[in-house]
C-alpha cells in the first residue's frame, strides 16, 4: 500500500511525518530505500521539535553523502506557484519512467568492496580469537638422578611465565633406584603456548636443565 505525505515543507507536514516515523527507522522498513530519497528531497532539514524526523533526515543525509563524496558547492532551488502545463509527449513520459528507475543504491564501488571485504576479514579474525580454545595438559619432568633437588627442579619449572600459560597440582612419582619424577598439570591457551617449543626451547635448555633431564607430555586434553 502506497503511503503518502504532503506539504513536508510545513510544520504540518512535519508534524505527520514525525508521527509516522515514530518506532521505524526508515519510511518503508528498517533498510534505506528510493521512498527514503523521494521523502528527504521534499524536506527542509527539520528543528528540534521534531526529533524522530531530524533521527531519519541525518541517517539518510550520511548515507546519501557516503554514495556522492563530490564536494558539493551549496545549490539554491526557489519555489513558485505550480503552472498548468500540456501533457508531455509519449517520448518524454518513457524517459521519465525511465528516471524512476534510477537506482541511487547500485553497484558498489571498487573502494567500496575493498572496503567490505576489510570489515569481513576483521569480523572473522575477531571470531577466530574469541573461539581460541584451551588444553589440559599433563607432563611427566625426569631428573639427571637420585642426587637432583627435586624441589629446586619444580621451582625451576614453575619459574617459567608466558601469556597464556597456567600450572597447576603437582606430585612427585617414584621411577626406581630411589629416583623420583615431578608430575605437574598445566592449563594453556592453544594460540599462545606451543608444549613442544616450551618443552625444547624452555624447560630443557638453560638455566633449568641443571635440574631437568627431560619432558615427557603424558596427556593432553582440549578443555
Amino acid at each position: 500500500m502506497a503511503i503518502s505525505f504532503s506539504d513536508l515543507h510545513t510544520e504540518a507536514g512535519l508534524k505527520a511525518l514525525e508521527e509516522f516515523l515514530s518506532g521505524k527507522t526508515y519510511i518503508s522498513g528498517d533498510q534505506i530505500s528510493k521512498d527514503d530519497v523521494r521523502v528527504f528531497a521534499a524536506v527542509a532539514k527539520p528543528g528540534d521539535g521534531f526529533p524522530n524526523v531530524c533521527r531519519w533526515y541525518e541517517s539518510v543525509s550520511g548515507i546519501l553523502a557516503l554514495r556522492f563524496p563530490g564536494k558539493a558547492l551549496g545549490v539554491k532551488v526557489g519555489s513558485q506557484a505550480a503552472v498548468p502545463t500540456p501533457a508531455p509527449p509519449a517520448e518524454a513520459s518513457k524517459e521519465a519512467a525511465d528516471d524512476d528507475d534510477l537506482d541511487l543504491f547500485g553497484d558498489e564501488t571498487e573502494e567500496e568492496k575493498k572496503a567490505a571485504e576489510e570489515r569481513e576479514a576483521a569480523v572473522k579474525a575477531s571470531s577466530k580469537k574469541k573461539e581460541s580454545g584451551k588444553s589440559s595438559v599433563l607432563l611427566d619432568v625426569k631428573p639427571w638422578d637420585d642426587e637432583t633437588d627435586m624441589k629446586k627442579l619444580e621451582e625451576a619449572v614453575r619459574s617459567l611465565e608466558m601469556p597464556g600459560l597456567l600450572w597447576g597440582a603437582s606430585k612427585l612419582v617414584a621411577v626406581g633406584y630411589g629416583i623420583k619424577k615431578l608430575q605437574i598439570m598445566m592449563t594453556i591457551v592453544d594460540d599462545l603456548v606451543s608444549v613442544d617449543s616450551l618443552i625444547e626451547e624452555e624447560l630443557t635448555v638453560e638455566p633449568r636443565n641443571e635440574y631437568i633431564q627431560s619432558c615427557d607430555i603424558v596427556a593432553f586434553n582440549k578443555i
